[in-house]
């Protein structure tokens, strides 16, 4: 069987202001209809023998993993949480203990990939999947080098060496060493050699031998995160890794602590349109170009513009006389960048964390389990939001010790916990919870339920909850 184990860990910063912390790139729908991460499972839709997906994420994320995994019908084995981001290694060590820990089956090949790439060729994609199966259950470390189509510099790069022979085996080459991001005129020596292919991140291996390999390569991360899993939790459908054991892990990745050490490392070569999205000049090369070559999504007025992305999401965006920009639009935030510098767009998000910034994790419109909500006017004492709840979510049983609330219902029929009343309320009607007061809110209907939310008191953050049940597991 084969395994996909799915990384979804990324913030995907450079995507600022559209990718959040809070809801990043492999969320969002960036190149077509589905989000990434939907789009990383449809994309194996035909694969034969294919066993039910791993997830591997940020505990903040799982809801939003576990119901877009429903809205394209898959049925995920498990989602495994991690306390906090240790990058590829301990992520890749938590899902092979996981698999050995449920079945230990030996035949069994991981696929590991990333939530976030574009791969436009999937006939091709899965000719080197099914090549790297056989290269892998003999044993081998697999991972798949993206033949290059120019010299890049914005990518780490992969030397074969000699070819590799076996039974069943085809255009697979010994790892002679995995090297970091070049300098351009390196860049260009190794794309003139054809021998370089740039690292894409996605590996082919038994769970049992990566492990062997971490074990002997990188002992501290596979005793830290082998504990993690062994004394974790079991919650639905996830998998919540021992917070301590797995922060007590090294920061590594899976390159650093075993590809580059291993004499098992074989690389296949993958040519198959593929791109990892890493920055908005990224976006604007996958996506379909107009005669002038610029990429306008939304309502974009344009004049004499060329080479350029034009994002409008709530707003529409006029723009005159550029070239060779970036502008993204969203209802809280405006990036407006010359396109040579999409890299840097990093840098905006770190100056934001560094300043507390809230524009840094979250959108006007945050995203949870029951359903979502939106600010519309805040000041220092009172905050408008409209919140939408799913038919048949409800909201914690909590209460609140600095601010009072008032509940308009708009459209949908409310059930309403409030103090020691229950009671239901319908469109145009009203309720208040006073400041300390056990309240919870239901959708009991079959449409989405929308309230209007006034919020008044001395302090309104969403650190202000004391919850006392939840049904999506948010109790300490």
């Amino acid at each position: 069987m084969i395994i996909p184990v799915i990384l979804s860990g990324g913030s995907g910063s450079r995507l600022w202001p559209m990718s959040r912390e809070m809801n990043p790139k492999q969320f969002l729908s960036l190149c077509g209809d589905q989000t990434m991460l939907q789009e990383t499972m449809t994309r194996l839709e035909g694969i034969e023998e294919l066993a039910s997906p791993i997830v591997v994420c940020n505990e903040e994320h799982r809801f939003l993993v576990a119901q877009q995994m429903r809205d394209i019908g898959v049925e995920v084995d498990k989602i495994i949480l991690e306390p906090t981001g240790r990058n590829t290694a301990p992520a890749i060590c938590a899902a092979a203990e996981y698999i050995q820990s449920k079945n230990q089956a030996d035949d069994d090949v991981m696929l590991v990939l990333s939530a976030d790439h574009v791969i436009k060729n999937k006939a091709a994609f899965h000719q080197v999947i099914e090549a790297g199966y056989h290269v892998a259950a003999q044993g081998q470390l697999v991972t798949f080098g993206i033949v290059p189509d120019k010299a890049e510099t914005g990518y780490g790069y992969i030397k074969r060496a000699e070819v590799l022979n076996g039974p069943g085996i085809e255009n697979a080459w010994k790892v002679d060493q995995f090297v970091e991001k070049p300098d351009q005129e390196t860049a260009q020596q190794y794309f003139d050699s054809g021998e370089y292919y740039w690292n894409s991140g996605m590996f082919m291996f038994r769970s049992k031998v990566i492990l062997q390999e971490l074990e002997q390569l990188s002992g501290a991360i596979y005793l830290a995160v082998k504990k993690a899993v062994a004394n974790g939790a079991q919650d639905m459908d996830f998998c919540r890794l021992e917070s301590d054991s797995f922060i007590a892990s090294p920061s590594n990745s899976i390159d650093y602590a075993v590809m580059e050490k291993t004499d098992k490392a074989v690389v296949l070569p993958l040519d198959a349109s593929w791109n990892d999205v890493g920055a908005w000049s990224a976006l604007w090369e996958v996506n379909t170009r107009d005669d002038d070559g610029n990429v306008l999504q939304g309502d974009v007025l344009n004049i004499d513009v060329r080479n350029s992305f034009v994002h409008a999401d709530e707003r529409m965006v006029a723009i005159i006389g550029m070239e060779n920009c970036i502008v993204v639009e969203t209802a809280d935030a405006v990036l407006v960048a010359d396109k040579d510098r999409a890299q840097d767009v990093k840098e905006v998000v770190n100056q934001l964390k560094a300043s507390g910034r809230e524009e840094a994790l979250l959108h006007q419109r945050v995203y949870r389990p029951w359903g979502s909500y939106e600010t519309l006017e805040e000041t220092e004492r009172f905050k408008v939001k409209r919140i939408v709840v799913n038919p048949g979510a409800k909201l914690s049983l909590q209460m609140h010790h600095h601010r009072a609330e008032h509940w308009v219902v708009v459209k949908g029929t409310a059930k309403i916990v409030c103090g020691d009343k229950e009671f239901v309320m319908t469109e145009d009607q009203s309720n208040y919870i006073p400041l300390g007061t056990k309240h919870r809110l239901e959708n009991p209907g079959v449409i989405p339920l929308e309230i209007i939310e006034i919020q008044t008191g001395s302090y309104l953050g969403e650190d202000d909850i004391v919850r006392f049940d939840d049904t999506y597991g948010r109790v300490e």
